[in-house]
């Protein structure tokens, strides 16, 4: 199995900003997740002319990957075509943490590629978390 690096990641966010359905916002967003099984899913936000009922990056990433079988989240990288260092919502802060451990790291990219990383427990220390969770 070839080892995904942070870099691998942003490329592959990128690349999944890149197909963005942002006509309202014109702020297109790419994530992407690297799960526990070592395979990659991507998404982008896909807005809808209904505020808020479109959907972020992160969330069709993991969209994605629990339809592919995967469970658990290993790493994370998100870009945004406007935002240096673009960090998830705080909704998607949280849907990132239930299926992310504490030290998960999410890579803030930028165009030129992962700019800082930060661990889940960081982005959102706080966490709503019952016994079943984390």
């Amino acid at each position: 199995m070839t080892e995904i690096r942070p870099h691998d990641l942003f490329e592959a966010a990128r690349g999944a900003m890149g197909k963005a359905h942002a006509p309202y916002s014109r702020f297109p967003v790419g994530a992407a997740i690297l799960d526990g099984d070592g395979q990659v899913h991507t998404g982008a936000n896909i807005e809808v002319i209904s505020f808020p009922e479109g959907w972020c990056a992160e969330t069709t990433a993991i969209g994605h990957m629990i339809m592919s079988g995967g469970k658990r989240i290993a790493e994370v990288a998100v870009i945004a075509e406007k935002l240096d260092l673009c960090s998830p919502c705080g909704g998607c802060r949280q849907r990132l943490a239930e299926f992310a451990d504490a030290g998960t790291l999410i890579h803030l990219c930028d165009a030129g590629g992962v700019r800082k990383s930060v661990r889940m427990d960081e982005l959102l220390p706080l966490a709503f978390q019952t016994e079943t969770i984390g």
